[in-house]
């Protein structure tokens, strides 16, 4: 809770230093206008557990059978709000004889007031099965054979990040959400936070096990926007942090003894996007991936991997007056707004 505690504060703190980005010579702002973006990405979501001195070796690879996602985004002020989902009609999410049924939904808020962004999220995601069975199992067959399944394998994560752009002629939100357009190239320092809440729960002969892991990391990461001509960008980026991860694990059956542990932690993010801005239409795509890992015990380690590509689209619109007006009236009751 401590910790919990001192997030929220430190969040508070960063929301109230300012309110949306207006124009500058190298920034062009479109706080004032409403924008919806619909996205489609490739969501490849892993953990992978190696154990001895060869751990490419000795690895078990637990996937979610969900490659293709859906999310739908809306942006006003300096509030973007996104909301993801696996719907079932695409052909990769559906596998479910061989790879077994796999959920995945992910909402997320994003805030920019001036200099920081601050993000808050909610992603779970359940069943799993385990990826590289011909490690195990000699002569067995990708697409032929059934994979081992985990389907009441389920992660919940609630967590959040701080950032703060050094460079005041850069436009991270360019690149996060597009809300804003950087005339001009140029790149940054961004150092941020990242902190979350992660339960692991999981049935296995009718035996329960629950695991709660609080984690926090201090990142630095450089992001580049090159802009070509008035319409397209290029812009790439990679960051490396460290951090801690507090764990608490217990079994239920007959009552079992709970275990705490600590963890140092290691991750490394990066991607690229490349977009094209109209003061209407927007299009574009990103790479990005991600890899958390930490040392469990002696020769074993668990890392989390996440890579992925996307597509978007996106309108944007003068807002309706009930909107601007609603907006106006909570914010006169909450100014962080």
């Amino acid at each position: 809770m401590a910790l919990q505690k001192v997030v929220f504060v430190l969040s508070f703190l960063f929301v109230v230093q300012g309110k949306a980005q207006t124009d500058t010579a190298n920034i062009k702002s479109y706080a004032d206008q409403v924008m919806f973006r619909a996205n489609l990405d490739t969501n490849i979501e892993s953990f992978i557990f190696s154990e001895g001195k060869n751990r490419d070796e000795n690895q078990q690879i637990f996937s979610i059978n969900n490659k293709t996602k859906i999310s739908l985004s809306v942006d006003y002020r300096i509030i973007s709000a996104t909301l993801s989902f696996a719907p079932r009609f695409f052909p990769d999410n559906r596998d479910n004889e061989l790879k077994g049924n796999s959920s995945y939904t992910d909402f997320s808020f994003r805030f920019f007031p001036k200099r920081f962004i601050q993000t808050f999220y909610y992603k779970n995601v359940k069943g799993f099965y385990l990826e590289n069975m011909q490690d195990f199992v000699p002569g067995w067959q990708e697409g032929k054979d059934p994979h081992i399944q985990f389907p009441d394998l389920r992660v919940q994560s609630f967590g959040g990040s701080t950032s703060y752009v050094l460079n005041k002629n850069f436009s991270a939100r360019s690149i996060y959400t597009q809300g804003e357009w950087q005339k001009h190239s140029g790149g940054s320092w961004i150092p941020f936070l990242d902190y979350n809440r992660t339960i692991f729960s999981n049935i296995v002969d009718q035996q329960k096990s629950k695991e709660f892991q609080y984690k926090i990391g201090a990142n630095m990461g450089y992001f580049y926007n090159w802009v070509i001509g008035r319409k397209v960008n290029i812009a790439p980026y990679l960051a490396l942090g460290f951090g801690g991860n507090f764990s608490s694990y217990r079994e239920y059956e007959n009552g079992g003894s709970k275990e705490n542990a600590q963890y140092f932690t290691m991750r490394m993010e990066g991607g690229l996007h490349v977009g094209y801005n109209t003061d209407r239409f927007l299009l574009g795509g990103k790479l990005n991936f991600s890899a958390y890992t930490y040392d469990q015990k002696k020769n074993q380690a668990v890392e989390n991997n996440n890579a992925y590509g996307l597509l978007y689209i996106g309108y944007r619109f003068p807002p309706p007056k009930m909107v601007k007006e609603t907006y106006d009236k909570i914010q006169k009751k909450i100014p962080i707004l």
